[in-house]
Parts: C-alpha cells; sequence; structure tokens
C-alpha cells in the first residue's frame, strides 16, 4: 500500500517576535500551510464516538501499480461503526484512518499504472484510509465513472450494489419469478437489491424497516413489514410456502428463522451481523446473545430440505481472496444499468468530515434511508464544526452521550 510522503528536507525556519525574543513558529502553524499534508478522519482507539477527530496527516503517493485520489466524496456503512467499536475479527492496530470506499478525480499514477489518466474522475475500494482528502489504492480496485454519475453517487455506488448485485446474482442466482426477504430495506444494501430485483421480471420483495422509513422506501419493494413484528408470520400470510432468497445483515435469531422460510432449493446469505451493535461501544453480552441466538446448523437438515446456507463478505473477497476480477466484472454489469437508468444510488445525506460523529450515529440510530457519505468539501455546520476537534482539558475528547437530542437536532443538507 502507499507510503506516506516524505517530509521536506528542508525547513525553512520562520522566527515570530514574543516578548522582544525571536522564537521558532510553531510546528501546528508551519504545519497548516504544508502542501504535504491532508484532513483525515483518525480512529485513535476501538470505542465510543470520542475515538473519532479530524487530524493533519502525511499526504500519501502512488507506489507502483496504485493509483492516487483527490477525494470528493466517502461512503459510510454499518461496518465502519463496526470497526469503530473493534466489533470484528482480527481488527487493525489504531490509530487508523476508516473508510472502505471513496469517488474524486485522479491526481498521479504510480510506476507501471496503465489505464488511468490524471483528471479521470472514479471511484474506488480502499483497504482502510478512505476518509481523507487524499487516498492511494491498487489501480485493480479503481474503476472510471460515468459523466453523470455525481460523486455522492459514486461513493454511495461500490460496497452496497456489488455486495447487492454478487449476492442476488452470483451466489444465489436470482431468475424471474423468485421471492426475496432482505432485511433493514431503508438502507444503502436493501435499497440497491430492491432496485435490482426490480431488473428482473415478476420478483417479489419482502423486506422489513422501521416504521418511519415505510413511507420513503414502499414503493421500492413489494410488500414492507416493521422490523420489530412477527415477520416470518406475516410472510407466511402472503407466501405460505416461504421465499427463495432471504438476505440477512442481522444475524441472531434472524439466522433460524431465515433459514426456516426458505422454499426448497431456497438459498440463505448472512452478510453481516448488525445485532451485536446495541450501544455505542463493544458490548460483550450483545455479542454473546447473537452468537447464541443462532440456531445450530445441522448439514444433514440442509441436505434432507433441500436448501442452501451461504455467508458473504464483499471485502474478504477483494482484499483477501484475489476477487478482483469477479468484482471489476459486477462493477461494469452494474454501470451498464446505471447507464441504462434502471438502478441508481440512493444518497441519504452529505456531511462534512467534521461531523463524523453525527454521521456515525445516524447509523447506529438506523436513521438513514439510502446511503450517508462524507462530503469532503462540505464544510460543518456552525453546531458541529468543532464536535471532532475540541478535546477535554485533560487531552481526552468529550464523550458523547447516544441518543442526546442536541444530536437528532443537527441534520445535514439531505437531498
Amino acid at each position: 500500500m502507499a507510503k506516506e510522503g516524505p517530509e521536506s528536507a528542508e525547513e525553512t525556519e520562520h522566527m515570530i517576535e514574543r516578548n522582544g525574543v525571536k522564537e521558532p513558529e510553531s510546528a501546528a502553524s508551519a504545519s497548516a500551510a504544508d502542501p504535504k499534508e491532508m484532513r483525515a478522519v483518525l480512529l485513535t482507539g476501538f470505542g465510543g464516538l470520542n475515538k473519532l477527530k479530524v487530524t493533519k496527516k502525511p499526504m500519501p503517493e502512488p507506489q507502483e501499480g496504485e493509483v492516487k485520489i483527490r477525494v470528493k466524496a466517502c461512503g459510510l456503512n454499518f461496518l465502519d461503526l463496526m470497526v469503530r467499536q473493534g466489533n470484528i475479527d482480527n481488527p487493525p492496530k489504531t490509530p487508523l484512518v476508516p473508510g472502505f470506499e471513496c469517488s474524486g478525480i485522479v491526481e498521479a499514477i504510480g510506476e507501471n499504472t496503465k489505464g488511468f489518466e490524471i483528471g479521470d474522475r472514479v471511484m474506488a475500494f480502499v483497504n482502510y484510509n478512505a476518509w481523507a482528502e487524499v487516498v492511494c489504492t491498487p489501480l485493480e480496485w479503481v474503476y472510471k465513472i460515468p459523466d453523470e454519475m455525481t460523486f455522492p453517487e459514486g461513493a454511495a455506488f461500490c460496497m452496497n450494489f456489488v455486495a447487492a448485485y454478487m449476492m442476488l446474482f452470483e451466489v444465489a442466482n436470482l431468475r424471474k419469478g423468485m421471492s426475496v426477504l432482505v432485511h433493514s430495506a431503508g438502507g444503502g444494501v436493501g435499497q440497491a437489491v430492491a432496485q435490482l430485483c426490480s431488473t428482473v421480471p415478476n420478483v417479489t420483495v419482502f423486506g422489513t424497516a422501521s416504521t418511519f422509513k415505510h413511507e420513503a422506501i414502499r414503493h421500492s419493494v413489494t410488500h414492507l413489514f416493521d422490523r420489530n413484528v412477527d415477520y416470518v408470520a406475516e410472510v407466511r400470510k402472503i407466501s405460505p410456502d416461504g421465499v427463495d432468497i432471504v438476505l440477512d445483515c442481522l444475524c441472531g435469531e434472524n439466522t433460524g428463522k431465515g433459514l426456516g422460510l426458505l422454499k426448497p432449493l431456497g438459498t440463505y446469505i448472512l452478510y453481516g451481523s448488525s445485532n451485536m451493535v446495541t450501544g455505542e461501544t463493544k458490548s460483550f453480552f450483545s455479542f454473546a446473545k447473537s452468537w447464541w441466538q443462532v440456531e445450530k446448523v445441522n448439514p444433514i437438515k440442509l441436505y434432507e430440505e433441500n436448501k442452501v446456507m451461504a455467508g458473504f463478505s464483499l471485502l474478504n473477497l477483494l482484499f483477501k481472496q484475489g476477487g478482483c476480477s469477479q468484482v471489476k466484472t459486477a462493477v461494469q454489469k452494474l454501470l451498464s444499468l446505471y447507464s441504462e437508468k434502471k438502478i441508481r444510488p440512493l444518497v441519504d445525506s452529505l456531511w462534512a468530515l467534521e461531523e463524523v460523529k453525527e454521521a456515525m450515529q445516524r447509523i447506529h440510530d438506523r436513521g438513514n434511508i439510502g446511503k450517508l457519505i462524507l462530503d469532503v468539501e462540505k464544510s460543518p455546520t456552525p453546531l458541529m464544526a468543532s464536535d471532532s476537534t475540541e478535546t477535554s482539558e485533560a487531552g481526552e475528547e468529550e464523550e458523547e452521550h447516544e441518543g442526546d437530542n442536541d444530536n437528532k437536532e443537527r441534520m445535514p443538507f439531505i437531498q
């Protein structure tokens, strides 16, 4: 991956007058105008919102086979919240810059990097480090975007639509006349699933979502249920035989329910475990409860009932399992659907980097309809301007309280 840019070999010593004595200018003041530095969101340690801050970091330069991107927008996913809490397998060491996807303009290319030119409009996957003004990432993870696609749409495209496409068409083999159950239907992946299902004739989509989202997303699914009701019974009332595909981002007790809803030759796909997130920080109780509620799967029972159980992790496929070619093929097909105006990323809201805490609280509260975007060029609202940068007298950032009513009133620009 990219190495951070070297410090200038020679530094010009700036002198200032103070009490009649000349002293060197502070490093912070000198670095403010340093063109080799950039703004970035830093996760200082695993935990609550107080572990996030915006800081200055050395600007990366592209290594061989890499593309340097001047970032315009970054995607915010529920997975980023789990990373912040350290609620993932083999979490990386902190401090780190979070984020896995972005869009922007190619600013430079490394040696032996073909297929891109300076000035190209692109979207990209990044193995962390996306929430910054500049990123460097391997060319295999970078894709040109159409002229009509906005940068927020580009940042909302990769994770959600590629995951939805590969689960539906590569894993579950979605075909005409099938039925699909998707949880969190109002989220980024849920809306991508709904749009992709609409490209196949006579597909029935069952969705679960918070009640306040129903009016906004009702048009995108066939049957919509409140996330707190007995959706198994509701689905059975409409389709007694169950469904062909279950897409589960919740885990826990929903695993057994999903498997039980499958028709013969149906496919259950687990692609997340958001039930493990209940509070602002990692909860061992929530983890243990979710694990305990997962019904023990008997392979013989799967065999007897002709059911398929699968898992899907897009980032593992891309970053650890060499799935670049499969992902690129999916991106190309998705861009064709976008050009045909059959799909379009749904952007919930735009947030400045300095508003990252409020943005993450919104996704924690399941308040978003579609994708949350960090707009690198957006100025923060006055109420949020210092939230991600101020520290207490002890040097520790002030803890934010989950469910704070003030946070509810601090609204970003919503499209």
